[in-house]
């Protein structure tokens, strides 16, 4: 027993003496050891994939001059391997550009690479190609979802490896999964699995962690023998009894907040979520002042730009809106506010913080109003967004199947016969993912939609194409079945008879948009924008010129819902009639000030008479729902 105590006292006093870095667990004395000293991390969220590379220093500087010594970081798989087998870690998704910054700014980081992550990001990070086995078992012991798994960490974890902070670098902690216990699945098998898979690539010396809510049932399943477990939990008055679930099952070493909830996300037709800076700070105050460690969920939320955002499920699918602002101490656009100073007051009562100012806002301006054209129907341009062969399939097929992750899917099928009277298309409960904009030979009858809206009256001829544009607004991303297909997953009808023999096109909107289209075709945006129709699905296009660069938020005035591309960049989705979101944030990086600015937007059901696009140098992000 002596002789083993001997062999702790100097393995903790050796990184120390010999110059070797170390970060380890301390049970004896409650807390982690860094270089064979008690230290305490006080750290902030920041998702890369949510901000533009070009504002990561800026993002992580105002967080080290708010007085964090660590950042947490999210790693979305679905993020950086699209298609099985190919990565992507170039530009925006260049995790290691943003490893070296916060390397370079001495802050600690603290790891969560999944495999699932939650992050109200789509499917919680985990790839949609997964469901091309349809029965498979996510986030369990299915030997297609380990072997999945483990292909995606051969490639991420060995990048991580020289990173940590035992091997020199700044990677103090690797969280293994997320949020674990509140996923009915508790397969510890599975747990079991990753963790002999991130000791394998990471090594026997790196500090691993699990992360639940705080309360006996999620801890029950989150947690695993030789994972450090930690909780989350938001603004409380007694910190302590918050612990109490975490020292039931980790009865030693230091206590661990690793997701304290400065602000909440917010969903398509509710309120804008909001939470006081007094509530956060006097909750962090609490925290700190019984030794704990803390990191802050989100410091900077940032945006989910194109079509990353996530949905939840209670009873009916929620849909999270664009901005990921969340109420967080950095605004989407990283600018401070009083909730970050407020914050920072905080942090200086217990550490010490970097002397001089928290760095400015990035400029904002307010361009004005853009006239936009219709380029055309959506229908019309098929030979340009669908250019490869349709599907024909004389039932419809899920986005899965046809291998088309995002955006949307366009049905078609012709009419058998006359259809004089108003018939209604119906599907069941469930039988659209997620939103369906119903139109006969070119008109507009309505929409179809997920858990609510189930019927479309429609009148036509034989022969005419019925068209069933199916929008994909994000995968379930936190709950109990995280496999959300999406598309027509089962059959439509009209009035009594089932709809058969279906001509099914992906629609790949990001590729000729980003090439510069329809701008590069002036030719034919000329031709076709004299269309008067303004119902429906349709294309339309604007352009803005500008000599000053600078951050600036996007409004559609009286457009109803779609989404927006700006020099190419895909900058999310819209929805003013439900709210709360009114304004998409625009990052400055995207725009030019030496060529003209490209606006393309797809307008799913109704454009205003006279289509504008208006920039303004605020965000309204608390619009009141008006919509139906």
């Amino acid at each position: 027993m002596l002789a083993g105590a001997l062999v702790l006292v100097v393995g903790s006093l050796y990184p120390l003496v010999s110059g070797y870095p170390s970060f380890t667990i301390d049970y004896n004395r409650d807390c982690f050891l860094k270089d064979g000293q008690c230290f305490r991390y006080i750290s902030g969220s920041i998702h890369y994939f949510r901000i533009p590379s070009a504002y990561w220093k800026d993002r992580l500087l105002k967080m080290y001059m708010t007085g964090l010594n660590a950042v947490q970081v999210y790693v979305p798989w679905n993020f950086h391997e699209p298609q099985p087998g190919v990565y992507n870690f170039r530009g925006d998704h260049d995790l290691e550009h943003f490893l070296n910054l916060t390397m370079e700014l001495g802050l600690l980081v603290i790891m969560r690479p999944g495999p699932y992550i939650c992050a109200e990001w789509d499917m919680g990070g985990l790839p949609a190609w997964l469901l091309h086995k349809k029965d498979i078992r996510l986030r369990a012991s299915d030997p297609d979802y380990l072997n999945a798994v483990d292909s995606w960490l051969s490639v991420l974890l060995p990048k991580l490896r020289p990173r940590l902070y035992n091997n020199g670098g700044n990677i103090i902690s690797v969280q293994v999964e997320n949020e674990y216990g509140s996923f009915l699945a508790c397969d510890y098998g599975y747990m079991r699995h990753l963790h002999t898979t991130f000791r394998l690539y990471l090594g026997d010396d790196v500090v691993l962690f699990t992360t639940d809510g705080s309360g006996d049932s999620y801890l029950k399943c989150g947690t695993l023998q030789d994972l450090y477990a930690t909780v989350d939990f938001g603004p409380v008055g007694n910190a302590t009894k918050a612990f109490e679930p975490m020292r039931r099952f980790q009865p030693r070493g230091p206590l661990v907040n690793s997701e304290y909830y400065t602000g909440w996300l917010d969903y398509w037709k509710e309120k804008h979520a909001v939470v006081s800076a007094d509530r956060v700070s006097q909750g962090l105050e609490a925290i700190l002042e019984i030794g704990a460690n803390v990191n802050m969920y989100m410091f900077e939320g940032g945006t989910n730009f194109g079509f990353w955002s996530g949905a939840d499920f209670s009873g009916v699918y929620k849909p999270i809106t664009t901005s990921y602002d969340y109420d967080a101490p950095l605004t989407e656009a990283g600018d401070p506010t009083d909730k970050l100073l407020a914050i920072r007051s905080v942090i200086r009562k217990f550490q010490p913080v970097p002397e001089g100012p928290i760095p400015p806002p990035t400029q904002k301006y307010a361009y004005g109003l853009v006239a936009l054209n219709k380029v055309g129907d959506l229908v019309d341009l098929l030979d340009i967004l669908s250019p490869d062969n349709p599907i024909v399939t004389p039932y419809p097929v899920t986005f899965e199947d046809a291998k088309q992750y995002f955006g949307f899917m366009l049905y078609r099928t012709r009419l058998t016969g006359d259809v004089p009277d108003q018939t209604p298309v119906s599907s069941n409960v469930n039988g659209v993912h997620d939103r369906a904009y119903i139109s006969v030979s070119g008109t507009f009858y309505g929409v179809l939609e997920r858990d609510s809206l189930k019927n479309v009256n429609v009148t036509g001829k034989e022969g005419q194409w019925l068209d069933v544009l199916v929008e994909n607004m994000g995968r379930i991303n936190y709950g109990s079945d995280l496999k959300d297909f999406k598309g027509i997953i089962g059959n439509l009808t009209l009035g009594n008879d089932l709809l058969e023999n279906w001509v099914v096109y992906p629609l790949n909107l990001d590729g000729p948009i980003s090439q510069g289209w329809p701008h590069i075709m002036s030719d034919r945006v000329l031709k076709t924008s004299q269309t008067k129709n303004t119902t429906g699905p349709a294309i339309y296009s604007g352009t803005l010129s500008i000599t000053d660069i600078g951050d600036t938020y996007l409004k559609l005035p009286k457009w109803s819902k779609g989404q927006v591309w700006i020099n190419g960049f895909n900058l999310g989705r819209y929805w003013p009639v439900r709210g709360p979101q009114v304004t998409l944030y625009v990052p400055g990086t995207i725009l030019s000030s030496s060529q003209v600015n490209n606006i393309t937007v797809l307008e799913l059901e109704n454009a205003p008479d006279r289509p504008i696009a208006m920039f303004l140098d605020k965000p309204i992000l608390n619009g009141t729902y008006v919509g139906k």
